[in-house]
Order: structure tokens, then C-alpha cells, then sequence
């Protein structure tokens, strides 16, 4: 192993403990339990925040996840302590959903079952399961699969619904943010199920399971990925007519390793091989919101022809693994060097040096984005899953 690789993994390391610190020391709700729902740019608590089941189950996943490469007992009642508090208080044992956020008294706020989320819950129980063995961990990741498959998966078309009420009714706002288009179909919800459903198979050997996931991958091909662009589509109706949208360098570059991997998941030798082409092809295409100081732009709108000049914290930690894996599925130094230069400009601008973690991102002129350090949707999984699978990837 070169120096430089042998180098980049040392910083990886130290960095998914630095990430962890910031999050045992700075999040824990002595308080109300669980932990805290927002912590401002400027590091500073804001009291009474709502908690998000997104944030929540990033967190189980998380501090799951990073125990298998710590070892560090501290990070397994973390895990612990976040899986108590989302089966707890955001687990709708009446209903069988996950209420999408909860307010600082425990009490549900956003009662609606946003499919997001019940995706990502999944991800992050049947992560805590493979470390705990915790019955209840698998039970819930398994009620909760079992609700996405009766209600958001159409029976007709493929492919999965966005939201529903409380009481699994439709609802008319879909979105899940603001910025996102109120469509029935979205790429972004399609590629966390996968993930979701893919990490619950390797606890859980169901071959109706196993069959649901290879069916995804067909559906996620076949719709989401352009392969003429080798871009992501990302809005569709639920007659899966597009509806044409921005770029996003962030999610392309994501999809690209994550799709990959599910279909290692799968086994499925078919997917296997279609998937690592179009890892390549979308990390190829991806390289067109590279910024000369190796960061990663956010989204390019075509039909302003304008590129969005920000460079959020999240893409740059996806682009670490996704360039890395076109690296080891290529050999081509190219992609090792993109890696090399995208770490460089993360340690320079989004990492913060003084109080740990990283910020929400930089504009064009590299003035921070003054948005959450901890948030519904800051959250310690991005970028400590790319230390994480780097940490991995990269061997001695």
C-alpha cells in the first residue's frame, strides 16, 4: 500500500473518531432522553427543538456501524441509546409506521408516515441487530418492511409511494422538504428503501425479501438511471413519466457505490454486473461537478443552465467512497487522485478544526452556509460512513 493511501487512512480513522466525540459529547439529551433535536452553526444548543426519525435512525445506524471498526463499548450503548429511543417514542406501535418527528416532550408533532424514513429506520435497526442480537431490533426493522411492501409499493406499476398519513391514508404533500417536488415517485426515497432492505437481508435470509430487492434494482435501473447522461433521474408520476429536475453530483455520486453494493447484497450475478458498470459510468459523469480545488458542487439546474455554487457536506463524503470504489473497480489512478484532492478540500473547509464535526458547507467564495451542526438532516451518517468504508476498503 502506497504512503499516501496508508496516510489517508490514519486521517480517516482519527476523523470517524473525532466525528463520534462530537456526537457523544455534544448530543446527548440529559434532559428530555435520546438525543438533542438541533445544534446551530455556531455550535450552540436550540432549545425546545422538534427530533427527527431521520436524525434519529442515522444516529442507530451510526454508532452501530462504527462499533464494528472501534470497538469502542462507549459507541455500543450510543446505539443502544438511540434504538431506545426510536422504539420508543417515534415507533407508532398503534398504527405500525414511525412518526416523522416528535417534539421535545416525546409527544408525536408530524404524525405522517413518510416511506423515507421508515427506510432509513430499517437501515439503522437491522445495523443495531447485527451487533446486539436484539430480537426487538429485528422485529420492528421487520414490521416496519412489512408495512412499506402492503401500502407504498404499487402493485401495478413497480416501485414505491412517498408518504401517507398516520392511519396509512394518502396525503397531498408528498415532499420531503421543501426544495423537493411534490411527485409520487422519487429517486431519492427508491435508493434508501434498497439500502434499507438490503442491510435487513443480511440479517435476515427471507427469500421473499431477497426477491423484493432484486425486483428494486431492476425498477431502479430500468426508471432512475439515464443511461444515455448516466446521470440520476430523480421525480417521477406514479406512471413513472418523469418529471425532469436538477442534477444532483451528490446523489449520482452516492448511487453509484450504494446500488453497487446492494447488488453484491443480492448476490444476483446479473445486477452484479450491470451495477459496477454503472458505478463507473455514473463516478465518469460525476467528475463534471468537480470544482479545480476537489470539491464536489451541489446540483447543476439545466434548465437554467446554472450550477447551484454551493458545496454542501454531504456530497463530499459520498464522493470519498464513490471515486474510491470506481478506483478499485478500474485500477485508474485518475480516481484515486479525485479522492486524494476531495479529502484535501474537506479537511481545509468543511471539517471543523476547532469544535469537531463538519459544517453544513461553503459557498462559491468559501464563506460558510450557516445551517445546523446537528439537524433533522445534519446527521453523523454520511460522513461517518465514508470514514467507515474507506477505513475498510482501503487494505494493508
Amino acid at each position: 500500500m502506497s504512503l499516501q493511501r496508508k496516510l489517508l487512512k490514519s486521517e480517516l480513522t482519527a476523523e470517524l473518531d473525532s466525528i463520534l466525540k462530537y456526537w457523544s459529547e455534544n448530543t446527548i439529551d440529559d434532559q428530555n432522553d435520546g438525543f438533542v433535536g438541533q445544534i446551530d452553526f455556531n455550535d450552540h444548543l436550540i432549545a425546545n427543538a422538534e427530533k427527527g426519525s431521520v436524525l434519529n435512525a442515522r444516529i442507530l445506524w451510526t454508532f452501530s456501524a462504527s462499533y464494528k471498526t472501534t470497538k469502542n463499548e462507549n459507541h455500543k450503548k450510543l446505539a443502544e441509546r438511540a434504538f431506545d429511543f426510536l422504539t420508543a417514542y417515534f415507533y407508532d406501535t398503534k398504527f405500525g409506521g414511525l412518526f416523522w418527528s416528535i417534539n421535545e416532550d416525546k409527544t408525536p408533532k408530524d404524525t405522517k408516515n413518510q416511506i423515507y424514513a421508515l427506510a432509513f429506520a430499517i437501515y439503522g435497526l437491522s445495523e443495531y441487530y447485527s451487533i446486539s442480537k436484539d430480537e426487538k431490533a429485528l422485529e420492528i426493522a421487520k414490521n416496519l418492511y412489512f408495512k412499506i411492501q402492503e401500502h407504498s409499493y404499487d402493485t401495478v406499476n413497480k416501485g414505491y409511494f412517498e408518504a401517507f398519513t398516520r392511519e396509512w391514508q394518502p396525503i397531498d404533500d408528498l415532499r420531503l422538504s421543501e426544495k423537493d417536488a411534490n411527485e409520487k415517485k422519487t429517486m431519492n426515497t427508491h435508493l434508501h428503501i434498497i439500502e434499507g432492505y438490503a442491510n435487513l437481508y443480511k440479517v435476515w435470509k427471507d427469500e421473499k425479501l431477497l426477491a423484493v430487492i432484486i425486483e428494486l434494482l431492476e425498477t431502479i435501473e430500468k426508471y432512475f438511471i439515464n443511461s444515455e447522461t448516466g446521470h440520476l433521474r430523480l421525480f417521477f408520476d406514479e406512471n413513472w413519466k418523469e418529471k425532469p429536475d436538477v442534477i444532483s453530483y451528490g446523489h449520482d455520486i452516492e448511487a453509484a457505490w450504494l446500488l453497487q453494493q446492494c447488488a453484491e447484497i443480492s448476490g444476483n450475478e446479473t445486477l452484479i454486473s450491470n451495477y459496477k458498470k454503472h458505478a463507473v459510468q455514473i463516478a465518469e459523469v460525476t467528475k463534471e461537478g468537480l470544482d479545480t480545488d476537489g470539491g464536489l458542487w451541489y446540483e447543476f439546474d439545466p434548465k437554467k443552465d446554472e450550477l447551484i455554487a454551493e458545496k454542501h457536506w454531504w456530497p463530499q463524503a459520498e464522493a470519498l467512497i464513490g471515486f474510491y470504489n470506481a478506483y478499485q473497480l478500474t485500477g485508474k489512478e485518475e480516481y484515486l487522485d479525485i479522492v486524494y484532492k476531495n479529502w484535501k478540500f474537506i479537511k481545509k473547509y468543511i471539517v471543523d478544526q476547532q469544535n469537531g464535526e463538519w459544517v453544513w458547507g461553503v459557498y462559491h467564495d468559501y464563506s460558510v452556509m450557516q445551517k445546523d451542526k446537528a439537524g433533522f438532516w445534519k446527521c453523523p451518517y454520511h460522513n461517518g460512513r465514508a470514514c467507515i468504508e474507506l477505513i475498510q476498503r482501503i487494505q494493508d
